[in-house]
């Protein structure tokens, strides 16, 4: 997973080589593939109505900033083991909290960057309201943070695990 600093972002071994896949892809493959369609919409003639070359061009302009942001994110990288199972909050890990200590009302989510999101656990990023509240908490503390309307709130961390993938 990841635990970013100023300007630092570490990573596991295997999160590093599935963002370089991803990167190697949209420079090598994926160019190609939408070099093609940008041309064949080109041919088609009057570029001012072509809905088709206008998508292509939209894409083109969305895989490129992604580029942008992986090699970003790469050239930052440091490459190392994901988080010690020593019950302290950190990037990498699943976290449990209870909301306002109410141990029937929790949550459980990855403490990640957003490259990490899967479909199979909420994802909060470490500079997200919450991501912060936790980070460096010890299971049993309370984390303290305001919501994106001011208002403070509180959570009881009841388990930090390193995530298992």
């Amino acid at each position: 997973m990841t635990q970013t600093s100023e300007n630092v972002t570490w990573l596991t071994q295997e999160a590093f080589n599935q963002l370089k896949s991803e990167l190697e892809y949209l420079e090598g493959p994926a160019r190609t593939e939408i070099a093609k369609k940008i041309e064949a919409a080109r041919e088609e003639g009057d570029l001012k109505e072509n809905a088709g070359y206008h998508a292509a061009k939209e894409e083109q302009g969305k895989q490129e900033a992604r580029v942008r942001q992986l090699r970003q994110l790469l050239e930052r990288a440091k490459v190392g083991e994901a988080p010690a199972d020593t019950g302290v909050v950190a990037p990498g890990m699943v976290v449990t909290v209870a909301f306002d200590g109410d141990e029937d009302d929790t949550l459980t989510f990855l403490l990640a960057s957003r490259e990490f999101a899967t479909s199979d656990i909420e994802t909060y990023s470490p500079q997200s309201p919450m991501g912060s509240g936790v980070n460096g908490k010890k299971v049993g503390e309370d984390a303290h943070y305001e919501l994106p309307n001011g208002r403070p709130a509180m959570v009881k961390i009841l388990e930090a695990k390193p995530y298992q993938g």
